[in-house]
């Protein structure tokens, strides 16, 4: 926010009271114990940080700019935001653009799902894969939203709670059974994709032996289960490309240490960008004091030639009037831009 309040307990506890009518003094108590405030350079720091996905609990995560970015769109629409936090939130999003491809922050995908998606995809198929998925949960529903990118045959959903299966099949154009009925399944497939919350494996050896019947071509098996939803003698018994957790996992945390790395290189570029920032916003200070400038130039001159020298011009053949009128609009200009930039430079400088 731009307030030239402090921000101490007094005005978070105004402020949370303002923020929702239906809170308690118990409820302004909690948010104005739990806020954190940033004020001046450190919360110009902190924005531009958030924006670049360096101070995230994923660093590096694009989705960051694109969240900050409708935040900002929503209160835009409701007339909380003015001319800084414009320049403010273009400046921080033009920033974590940069970021993301200057340095090397975002390059290695941090996210198990995103890591299991590209091995996936690493496999060559001759024709569009047929892909049988298990569970309708938060990851599969993750997965899903990758899949809608890829060529595939079909999908087919499977969940205990069939409702489930139907809204994760229908955003992949597939087809939703009930978890009880994976057993009868006899339709040819080319990947198995599993991640539910079971105890205890979902597909045994017994069980996948029969899911691929006299079909002995390879098949990935994508689990994403903790405990693993494939029993380990499926692994170790059949023709399959398996892509597990646990490597995951590991992947994603070597992808990680590499993002940590580029986080020194990612400061020093948001730390000139600031310094741009603040000197946007000085500009910007010195536009809007001197702004009133043209209006009393042009109010000047209105009154000179309708009032002061109205008779003089009156006397004048149209050529002379033109030309005076010529140099006056020249003058006029000069008026306006010679003292603003003058002014500017002072301000700035000073």
């Amino acid at each position: 926010m731009v307030s030239d309040q402090d921000l101490d307990e007094t005005f978070r506890r105004s402020f949370f009271a303002a923020f929702n009518p239906e809170w308690n003094s118990a409820d302004i108590d909690w948010a104005a114990n739990h806020s954190r405030t940033f004020e001046g350079d450190k919360a110009l720091q902190h924005l531009f940080y958030v924006s670049s996905s360096i101070d995230s609990l994923v660093v590096g995560e694009r989705e960051i700019i694109t969240q900050v970015r409708e935040s900002y769109e929503k209160c835009q629409k409701l007339n909380l935001t003015g001319d800084r936090l414009r320049l403010l939130v273009r400046s921080a999003i033009e920033t974590a653009k940069l970021v993301y491809t200057q340095t090397q922050i975002a390059q290695n995908p941090v996210s198990v799902v995103s890591l299991a998606y590209r091995k996936m995809r690493e496999v060559d198929f001759d024709h569009a894969p047929h892909i049988v998925i298990i569970g309708a949960g938060q990851t599969n529903q993750t997965m899903a939203q990758y899949l809608k990118k890829a060529p595939f045959a079909k999908v087919t959903v499977f969940n205990r709670t069939l409702e489930k299966a139907e809204a994760l099949a229908k955003s992949l154009k597939g087809t939703a059974l009930p978890l009880s009925e994976l057993s009868s399944f006899n339709q040819p497939f080319d990947i198995l994709m599993s991640c539910t919350g079971a105890a205890q494996p979902i597909v045994s050896n017994r069980l996948y032996r029969q899911l691929i019947g006299n079909d002995l071509s390879q098949k990935v098996i994508v689990d994403l289960a903790v405990p693993s939803d494939i029993e380990l003698e499926v692994i170790r018994k059949n023709n399959i490309s398996y892509i597990g957790i646990e490597s995951l996992k590991e992947q994603a945390r070597k992808n990680l240490e590499q993002r940590q790395k580029e986080l020194e290189v990612c400061k020093r570029l948001i730390a000139d960008k600031i310094n741009e920032f603040e000197q946007l916003l000085r500009e910007r200070k010195v536009e809007i004091s001197m702004r009133e400038i043209p209006q009393v130039v042009k109010g000047i001159r209105d009154r000179a030639v309708n009032k002061v020298f109205n008779k003089e011009l009156e006397e004048l053949d149209p050529k002379s009037r033109e030309v005076l009128e010529k140099m006056m609009e020249y003058m006029e200009k000069k008026y306006i831009s010679v003292p603003m930039k003058m002014a500017k430079e002072i301000m700035l400088k000073g």
